[in-house]
């Protein structure tokens, strides 16, 4: 338990500037609706922010991961300025190709209307890269008030920047056409002002990280690259088959929904958007990372490691089944909200976000099964794993967004995430056993499951008020609460803030 009071400790450090930064940017991104009357004038921006995390892979290729993985035995200054002047050699040559480029990228994306987002999306991702290793280095070396500090105020400006612009200087120059402001402000970029607040709040970011980055020292160490290297390139494949899974569905629906444009750029928002409620599982599973990925490779000298992933995936599930209920039985509160302040056509398809939380959660899970290949230096295993889930993402959006529209992109989610899971734990077991509590895992997910089933069946038959809704959504996730409390006691009893309520 030991192992994951420390984990826990961590995850609140390094998880909570993680949870609030991406809730922040989570919350931007659900005042969409609220800045655009109409999902379909959000398509081209959609286009944009799926491209960005496919080259994000690109410029970074598993340097993350292979300096926590090569910190566990070599020198820190070394490897980090070895690192660091890779990747910003390699920054210049990406972004040099991709400008080069440009006019062909906006062609491919539908983006010629906007080709300009294409230049604000290579500004962001050479200085997000380029934040990435400091970043590392501040979770290596164990400083989570630098680190909370450099992610929540870059993404407060961020925030700030597209409500000043998108809020608050349209109204402002229309009742005032002379104000200093129209040198400055540009109503043709319109929703492009999401670009420019995230190019501000990644550099507000990098200024805040000089001192990491000051530390780089001109040393590198071209044996010690090859190394990393050697170890790194799978992770590239993993990356860009995980952002295959993670966001084709969105970067090719326009393309294979065999709609008239209009309705393809419509049901490509109105998709989005049901993406991005199901992303709240996400945001916790991001901020559990941030924690665990140096934790496992810490652990690893243990010899009851083993024991103590096992019950840290336990955990994790119970805390992604809490999530996954809050959500789906209280769907109809989310859909009422949007319904009362936005366009009612933005609700379209919510019906279809349990079941990308689900595959979300299964995405999670996999997360932590991978520690099997980066512990045993199988990465080329877990690059296989991840590109047959590719492959399975490709065909299934492929068959199934003509006939289902967003329940085939979620289905095709939820089969290629399941299939991830299932075959990583197999191989797990042959090459890294870990005892992980399958069965009693199976059944927090059945259940709640179950019980979100159970609702919508009560909420359409019964009585569909939000009243009833929300008051049987409430008994129904307290239940679970203490069937979970009641099953895991003796784990339970032992900590500190839950004893006290099993003596009472």
């Amino acid at each position: 338990m030991s192992g994951i009071k420390q984990l826990a400790g961590q995850t609140l450090w390094y998880g909570l500037p993680t949870i609030a930064s991406r809730f922040l940017g989570y919350l931007m991104n659900m005042a969409l609706p609220f800045f655009i009357d109409m999902p379909s004038k959000t398509a081209d921006l959609i286009q944009v922010y799926t491209l960005i995390p496919f080259l994000n892979v690109l410029y970074a290729y598993g340097m993350e991961t292979a300096y926590f993985r090569f910190s566990q035995t070599h020198d820190k200054q070394k490897l980090y300025s070895t690192l660091s002047l890779s990747m910003f050699a390699s920054t210049i040559l990406f972004s040099t190709i991709l400008l080069l480029c440009k006019d062909s990228i906006a062609g491919a994306t539908d983006l010629t209307n906007h080709s300009n987002y294409i230049l604000w999306m290579i500004a962001i991702i050479s200085v997000d890269n380029l934040n990435t290793l400091p970043f590392a280095r501040l979770r290596q070396e164990n400083r989570p008030r630098k680190y909370a500090l450099a992610r929540i105020t870059g993404i407060v400006l961020n925030i700030g920047a597209v409500i000043f612009f998108l809020g608050y200087v349209p109204s402002l120059l229309s009742a005032n056409p002379n104000h200093f402001l129209h040198t400055i402000y540009n109503k043709d970029l319109g929703i492009g002002y999401y670009l420019v607040g995230n190019l501000l709040g990644s550099v507000c970011t990098l200024i805040i990280l000089s001192n990491e980055i000051r530390q780089i020292k001109f040393n590198f160490s071209l044996p010690l690259w090859k190394d990393v290297m050697k170890y790194s390139y799978p992770l590239i494949i993993v990356g860009l088959g995980g952002m295959i899974n993670d966001v084709l569905s969105r970067l090719i629906y326009r393309h294979v929904v065999h709609l008239p444009e209009e309705q393809a750029n419509h049901e490509l928002g109105v998709f989005a958007n049901i993406f991005r409620l199901a992303l709240l599982i996400t945001i916790m599973i991001q901020a559990f990372r941030m924690a665990a990925e140096p934790f496992f490779f810490n652990q690893n000298k243990n010899d009851n490691a083993p024991a103590t992933y096992a019950r840290i995936m336990k955990f994790f599930v119970i805390v992604c089944c809490f999530m996954f209920l809050g959500i789906g039985l209280f769907l109809d509160v989310l859909q009422w909200f949007f319904l009362t302040f936005s366009n009612k056509q933005w609700v379209e398809g919510f019906s279809a976000i349990p079941i990308l939380a689900l595959g979300n959660i299964f995405l999670g899970i996999y997360y932590n099964l991978s520690i099997w290949y980066k512990l045993t230096n199988k990465n080329l295993s877990g690059a296989m794993i991840t590109v047959a889930g590719a492959v399975i993402t490709i065909v299934l959006n492929i068959l199934l967004i003509p006939k289902f529209h967003y329940y085939g992109a979620a289905w095709a989610t939820f089969a290629c995430y399941l299939f991830m899971m299932v075959s990583s734990y197999m191989l797990g077991k042959k090459h890294y056993p870990v005892p992980y509590p399958v069965k009693r895992i199976s059944v927090y997910i059945i259940m709640a499951v179950a019980l979100i089933i159970i609702h919508r069946l009560m909420t359409d038959q019964i009585n569909s008020s939000l009243i009833f809704s929300i008051s049987s959504g409430c008994l129904l996730f307290v239940g679970y609460v203490l069937f979970v409390g009641r099953t895991e006691k003796k784990e339970l009893a032992v900590l500190p803030l839950v004893k006290r309520l099993y003596k009472k």
